[in-house]
């Protein structure tokens, strides 16, 4: 058994490491364990935005008279966070507005999959930096439940209500913890997610209406979606009045486009926005390499990871104030954008590399934050 930082939790969790990976285990009573295990299957099952189950052991026997528990056991999530370490954190200010968007993702992604949370809350989410983005992703399921033939209008509604509620709650204790009033809290946190939740769902499941002769525009819409990050699906086609005009329905599904497509390409595993990132450096070396073929372009991503990727990331690994090598790497890929468009020309990854060692490893650029991570930063 291990320390790790935790979050607050109604239930004793503990971690244990072996060679091949760190375990979370928690104990928690049976009915509530079976829910949890089998909702977070069903989220594996669709490469969602959740902690990964391992196992589920039953029949602890429990003291006598003690209610019926069991352990739930699931992989650790590497160079993640808690909430309580985000907004207590000085950066806070800066990283809002990315995990209001964060938030928003995870919420639509679950609900496009028909998974009710019941219980979304600051405290049952994970979070990790993203290259430019931060990524959430669900802790606890007990409380949830999975309808597959998808959420209806009012269910979504009551999922978001019950998070506004409940982020309300976390910011005040947030702002207790400091000494402030309630006035002071962030207690909008919440609305705000839930507005932007409300932008995104619009965006993947509106309906257009498109002439026969712009079909153009199907492209550019699924060019939109994986820009956001989520992968089309299925796409449907209904004509409409006299047959001059169709109707546009996309099925939209996980949002891995980006990961998927690296993962695919060089074997490399990485978040939707690290592989975003890491992608366009993919693409440019692709480009200057003999990569206008498909055979050329698939040898020249080969050696794109053996002398491009690779070599950094062992470097970036051995150092020891480096938490995340991937995400490092993708800092270097911003912080050589940067030099370039200084400079007007491509410096290379060498030189910006030592460039960002030697400016004291800065990442992506963010807001000045607020004096205190409780107070309305609105």
């Amino acid at each position: 058994m291990i320390d790790l930082p935790k979050g607050i939790s109604r239930h004793e969790v503990r971690f244990l490491r072996y060679p091949q990976a760190i375990y979370v285990v928690k104990e928690l009573p049976t009915a509530a364990a079976r829910r949890d295990y089998g909702v977070l299957r069903i989220v594996e099952s669709f490469d969602g935005p959740a902690v990964r189950p391992v196992g589920l052991v039953e029949d602890r026997c429990p003291d006598p008279g003690a209610e019926e528990s069991a352990a739930l056991i699931t992989l650790y999530e590497p160079f993640s966070f808690s909430y309580r370490e985000m907004l207590q954190g000085p950066g806070f200010g800066s990283r809002r507005v990315q995990m209001l968007d964060a938030f928003a993702y995870l919420l639509v992604e679950l609900h496009l999959n028909g998974v009710f949370w019941g219980d979304c809350s600051l405290s049952n989410v994970l979070y990790r930096f993203d290259a430019e983005a931060i990524e959430t992703i669900m802790v606890d399921a007990e409380t949830a439940r999975h309808y597959p033939e998808g959420l209806t209008d009012g269910q979504r509604a009551e999922d978001i209500e019950i998070m506004v509620v409940n982020v309300a709650g976390g910011m005040a204790d947030i702002a207790a913890a400091h000494g402030r009033d309630l006035d002071e809290a962030d207690l909008h946190l919440g609305e705000d997610i839930a507005d932007r939740y409300r932008t995104l769902w619009d965006e993947l499941t509106r309906e257009d209406v498109i002439a026969t002769s712009e079909r153009y525009r199907i492209e550019e819409r699924i060019a939109r979606l994986n820009q956001l990050g989520f992968t089309v699906d299925e796409v449907d086609l209904l004509p409409t009045g006299n047959g001059d005009r169709l109707r546009v329905k996309l099925k939209v599904a996980g949002r891995n486009f980006h990961s998927s497509r690296l993962k695919e390409l060089t074997g490399v595993e990485a978040l939707e926005q690290q592989a975003r990132q890491i992608l366009t450096d993919l693409y440019y070396f692709q480009a200057t390499h003999d990569g206008d073929t498909p055979t050329g372009k698939a040898v020249a991503a080969v050696r794109w990871r053996v002398e491009a990727f690779e070599p950094y990331v062992a470097r970036l690994a051995e150092m020891p104030d480096v938490a995340d090598p991937i995400q490092a790497f993708c800092d270097v890929l911003h912080h050589r954008f940067v030099l370039s468009q200084r400079a007007g020309h491509d410096v290379g990854t060498a030189a910006a590399f030592e460039d960002w060692v030697a400016s004291g490893k800065p990442g992506y650029p963010v807001e000045t934050p607020p004096a205190d991570p409780a107070s309305t930063s609105r």
